[in-house]
């Protein structure tokens, strides 16, 4: 009857009705319904006093039947005016949603060795097509995404049909920009449920895409609207490869997933990343990072060879004649990784591509990831360092002393400006600047700069805004010390203060009561200039070396959106009483960072062993500071990529910054034709050739930013020139496009990402074998679903029958009583 009557009012898949209330949507009718019974009790004794007593040429039955069928009709008409509604409440237990999430990326084309017992596992659910080779069994190989497309064509156990009955199922796969496609379905409704063209989906799937993104993926899944989803299946391989941890991701689905495994889970290989800084100073030592990564090959002996190339002048060619030998090491593998270093100094300025390789060995499926390359480009210029202090210091004496003696430095990169010191000898020795104030020109110029124990009157307005714009749009680095004179509180309220990542106390005192020992925070290590040596022995050496230090400047707390604390106070804390006092912190502001040291004691680490750590403190944050960015005047004008590498069919974004002599940001109003104009070379051509070189256009983005999208197709080196209008000199930016394919770094599943995706939901973590005996028992609850639905009365087709039918009767009686 429920059934019955849900259908009638327009409503399928009812389990119940609940309630049933009639009112008046007629504002008068809902305030005074006496109204309406006492309108219909008038409308009747009208209808009858009119038939009974006007009428009498009819018999008497048939007028008072006639009075009756008027008065009815009369009333119904009433009824309509007052706008009858009837609330049904109804409850239903919808068929719940499960989503299958297929992987759309390349590395679904890898192909994996069907052995003898996984060929029996896969034959209960799939089958498998026949070697298109003639190969023997033994030796065949399948791609994953042949695998999965396999199993959704034949599924011999009827699973998907079985869950076509329980659920509303959909298709998806990821992998294709940051979006989850969804896979049209073909589906058809009928009694029992959907019914899926499997062919259809697989037209649609297509494992193309170029990175991995879990996370993103079950955020693009979380956004889609669905009432009643119970779980995802995940088909992958869970080669997570871009974007942050898909754990988090995965919870905030709120259902279980189901992560169903493809791919081999042990796979003989081995593979190479290599690690370097993209930049290095000529004829100063660093060092090439090679980690290997290896599967089953633990106890062989392999050869890494690591090599530069020369990159041709005004070409994006490799000088073949330039090949430079970094390093070979032969060793013998043991555990899942191995770090190996090849110190080199460079001897000459250019851009070198750096190699790292080790030969295939027998039993590899995926050689791909046995080579790695990095672009470096190696300098011949120097850091400029501009030291702002109020008057000499033990720290202000030695940093001067070790970078006059620094090759990235030298005398002609060290600039002070030293408030106490005489106004004669600011003026004649040129290691000494005039004013802390200095034109935009030259302040610009400097690469990091040191701000130590100054008052605030001998900061300007000015030379805040100038440090906040020189760390904020130009991408240079600031370090802040505090001193036991003056204290960053002079800062307080200071653009300064805005960039720093601590918030300072304008009324802080240092606090000198009782020496302490520096703690170094977790994240400490992952910092180059705090690691004070190559092992963690020579690390606690240089820090212990420091000893205790007799004071520091408290701060208010920590500016927690993007500090990073890498020293901290054993036990004072901020004025939270929970979070430690920071020593040393860091920042990134903007396109530069800052860092913030609370006292001006870092001296103390020459004490035993002279500059040795001394040196790599400072030196270090130097390099990371300095050479982030373009130096000294060269950040007038900064051609740059999005990326260094790229994938064919991708568009490169190129940005310009741009100013003028004075560091004031280029506009279109100042340019001729109103942008700025270049040139890209296809690889393989020298920028002297006209051939075979493309014009660009860059058009201004916003104030010293000019922009343009670059559409590439084949693999290679290719230049972008683009011509400063200041100088009238050409500046280069390099990148790559190449077919190579993060997907391709890994031969083996993610095994342990695979379990604890499903651990984390409350789901399971399945192969293709015990698939159907895991999803076959999933009999998530059945929601209960109640919805309200108002039904206006007058507007149906049974009221509409209902006046017909009586306007009919009355008239057939009048017909036969003569009263027409």
């Amino acid at each position: 009857m429920h059934t019955l009557i849900a259908k009638l009012l327009g409503r399928d898949a009812v389990d119940s009705i609940d309630r049933v209330q009639w009112s008046f949507g007629a504002d008068w009718a809902a305030n005074g319904p006496a109204w309406v019974l006492f309108g219909c009790l008038g409308l009747a004794f009208l209808s009858g006093l009119f038939y009974l007593r006007y009428q009498p040429r009819a018999k008497r039955s048939r007028r008072i039947a006639l009075g009756f069928i008027r008065g009815f009709l009369l009333c119904f008409l009433l009824l309509i005016l007052a706008d009858p509604i009837l609330e049904v409440s109804f409850s239903s237990h919808p068929r719940p949603a499960l989503w299958v999430l297929l992987d759309g990326t390349d590395s679904m084309n890898i192909a994996d060795q069907l052995t003898p017992e996984l060929k029996t596992k896969l034959g209960q659910t799939i089958e498998l097509p026949p070697p298109s080779d003639g190969r023997a069994n033994d030796d065949e190989t399948i791609t994953r995404s042949e695998l999965v497309k396999s199993w959704l064509r034949t599924d011999k156990s009827h699973l998907l049909a079985s869950l076509g009955e329980k659920f509303d199922l959909a298709f998806f796969q990821f992998g294709h920009a940051d979006d989850v496609q969804a896979l049209a379905s073909s589906a058809t409704s009928t009694d029992s449920g959907k019914q899926f063209d499997i062919e259809h989906v697989l037209k649609q799937y297509a494992a193309s895409g170029q990175t991995t993104s879990l996370s993103s993926a079950f955020e693009d899944l979380r956004r889609r609207p669905v009432a009643n989803l119970a779980g995802v299946l995940v088909v992958s391989d869970f080669d997570h490869n871009s974007g942050v941890a898909p754990l988090d991701a995965a919870r905030r689905l709120n259902v279980p997933l189901f992560a169903l495994g493809v791919g081999a889970t042990h796979a003989v290989d081995i593979g190479v990343d290599l690690q370097t800084s993209l930049k290095m100073k000529k004829t100063e030592q660093s060092t090439v990072t090679v980690t290997l990564r290896q599967h089953e090959l633990s106890g062989q002996s392999v050869t890494v060879k690591v090599f530069a190339q020369a990159i041709e002048a005004g070409s994006d060619n490799l000088d073949q004649a330039k090949q430079i030998n970094v390093g070979e090491k032969t060793v013998t593998l043991s555990g899942p990784s191995m770090l190996l270093e090849f110190p080199f100094t460079p001897q000459d300025a250019g851009r070198f591509v750096f190699s790292a390789e080790v030969d295939a060995l027998p039993g590899e499926i995926v050689e791909q990831n046995n080579r790695a390359e990095r672009e470096v480009t190696v300098i011949d210029d120097f850091l400029r360092l501009l030291f702002v202090e109020y008057e000499p210091t033990w720290e202000w004496r030695f940093v001067k002393e070790v970078f006059h003696r620094d090759k990235l430095v030298g005398l002609r990169g060290f600039r002070t400006y030293l408030r106490s010191s005489d106004p004669v000898v600011r003026e004649t020795n040129e290691l000494f600047l005039p004013t802390v104030t200095l034109p935009r020109h030259q302040f610009f110029e400097h690469d990091v700069i040191f701000l130590g124990d100054m008052p605030a009157s001998a900061l300007s307005s000015r030379f805040n805004e100038m440090a906040k714009e020189f760390v904020g749009k130009f991408g240079g680095g600031l370090v802040v010390m505090a001193g036991p004179r003056f204290g960053p509180g002079e800062l307080a309220g200071s653009p300064i203060a805005d960039m720093l990542p601590v918030v300072v106390d304008p009324d802080g005192r240092i606090r000198d009561t009782r020496e302490f020992s520096i703690k170094l925070s977790p994240m400490a290590s992952s910092f180059d200039f705090m690691r004070l040596g190559a092992t963690d022995e020579d690390n606690a050496k240089g820090w212990g070396n420091l000893n205790a230090l007799p004071w520091y400047q408290p701060v208010k707390r920590i500016e927690t959106s993007s500090t990073t604390v890498l020293a901290e106070h054993p036990s004072d804390t901020c004025v939270d009483g929970k979070t430690p006092q920071p020593l040393i912190a860091i920042r990134k502001y903007g396109r530069g960072e800052v860092v913030y040291l609370a006292t001006n004691e870092m001296w103390r680490l020459r004490k035993r062993y002279g500059e040795k750590y001394y040196r790599q403190f400072w030196g270090q944050l130097i390099h990371r500071l300095g050479l982030s960015h373009a130096l000294g005047s060269q950040k007038r004008f900064v051609v740059r990529t999005d990326r260094q590498q790229y994938q064919p069919d991708e568009q490169v974004l190129v940005t310009v910054e741009a100013f003028d002599e004075n560091f004031e940001p280029l506009t279109s109003d100042t340019l001729q034709d109103r942008r700025l104009t270049g040139d890209l070379w296809l690889p393989g051509r020298s920028t002297e050739s006209v051939d075979r070189s493309r014009p660009i256009t860059l058009t201004e983005y916003r104030p010293g930013i000019f922009e343009t999208r670059i559409p590439v197709a084949d693999a290679g080196d290719y230049v972008v020139r683009v011509n400063d209008p200041v100088t009238n000199e050409p500046v280069d930016v390099y990148f790559q496009v190449a077919n190579l394919s993060i997907e391709r770094r890994s031969a083996t599943r993610n095994v342990s990402l695979q379990q604890n995706l499903a651990a984390e939901t409350n789901g399971r973590a399945v192969e293709f074998d015990t698939l159907n005996d895991v999803l076959g028992k999933f009999e998530p609850p059945r929601l209960k679903e109640t919805s309200v639905e108002v039904f206006p009365l007058w507007s149906t087709w049974l009221t509409f029958g209902v006046i017909i039918s009586l306007m009919f009767v009355e008239w057939s009686l009048r017909k036969l009583s003569n009263l027409v």
